[in-house]
């Protein structure tokens, strides 16, 4: 198997087909089954289109040799916002194909996903109720939206992920996805975070409730427990660069919940299949997109 990305497309279609694509059930069948949709959505991403408009455009004219049918924009966008539940289940299934699935090493951390740039588009969006404003320190900024949360393997590997209202706190947030999601954690595993999730009642949570051990860099009024860790904890800012710069998180063009929820993860797909497939290829960087994105 090579590492291009017809070769990933490919192996992604027969993976989706096999086992997570549902049963066919009576009626006429799509055109465009489930597993070529999420290779459509994979391949949009890895090549850099963030508009659904120029990528079907893109694909008509250079990709029709790997799919049996291309649908025109509407169709791919009804489709695609749809497939939401269906992506965090390939997400899940590609997860646990690798072997940092077995680690007892898991990392955790939000960032901001900005939905609107102007108070008008704020005021009539389908996002209202869900999205909220926020403020993220690391880039000094204000930003309307809503915030992602992301639980990964060491390699970035994503394992489970929600979004939420940056007024929430993270902590909160954070009990709630691994309450929902417990049986992707496994008692015995270290938990790596920054020091927005310090706090007694979420620590007492992970320990009493889950079984695992949170590692965090240390606050300024407490004893020394495990030091600032800034070396440890760029491996999770290091996974959302990726999903920024290279895989267009900020770009993602939603504009109803579901619409969000299903382009984000296209983002995470996107990610998933490729450290699944450098895994399966044996290539020396697992979250190198270099060889897919051309």
């Amino acid at each position: 198997m090579t590492t291009n990305l017809d070769a990933l497309l490919a192996a992604l279609y027969v993976f989706i087909d096999d086992h997570v694509a549902p049963r066919r059930r009576i009626g006429r069948p799509p055109k465009l089954t489930d597993a070529e949709l999420l290779c459509l959505a994979v391949a949009q991403v890895l090549l850099g289109f963030p508009s659904a408009r120029h990528w079907i455009r893109f694909v008509h004219a250079r990709l029709g040799h790997l799919f049996r049918y291309l649908p025109q924009q509407s169709a791919y966008n009804k489709r695609l916002n749809a497939a939401g539940p269906l992506i965090s289940r390939a997400i899940e299934a590609l997860a646990r194909q690798v072997p940092t699935w077995n680690d007892d090493l898991r990392l955790i951390d939000s960032t901001p996903l900005p939905c609107a740039a102007s108070r008008e588009t704020v005021k009539r969006s389908n996002l209202a109720g869900h999205a909220g404003y926020g403020y993220c320190p690391s880039h000094s900024r204000f930003f309307w939206g809503l915030r992602l949360y992301l639980l990964t393997t060491a390699e970035g590997m994503p394992v489970s992920w929600c979004l939420a209202n940056p007024k929430l706190g993270e902590r909160q947030v954070m009990t709630a996805l691994l309450e929902r999601d417990h049986h992707l954690v496994h008692s015995g595993q270290v938990i790596l975070a920054d020091k927005g999730f310090a706090g007694r009642k979420f620590e007492a949570f992970l320990e009493e409730c889950l079984g695992v051990h949170l590692v965090r860099p240390d606050l300024k009024n407490e004893p020394v427990r495990h030091g600032r860790l800034a070396h440890v904890r760029q491996w999770i800012e290091a996974v959302f660069d990726t999903l920024k710069g290279q895989l267009s998180l900020e770009q993602h063009g939603g504009r109803t919940p579901a619409g969000v929820f299903a382009r984000t993860g296209q983002r995470l797909l996107a990610l998933a299949t490729a450290i699944w497939h450098n895994w399966t290829t044996n290539a020396p960087a697992k979250r190198s997109l270099i060889a897919y994105d051309h």
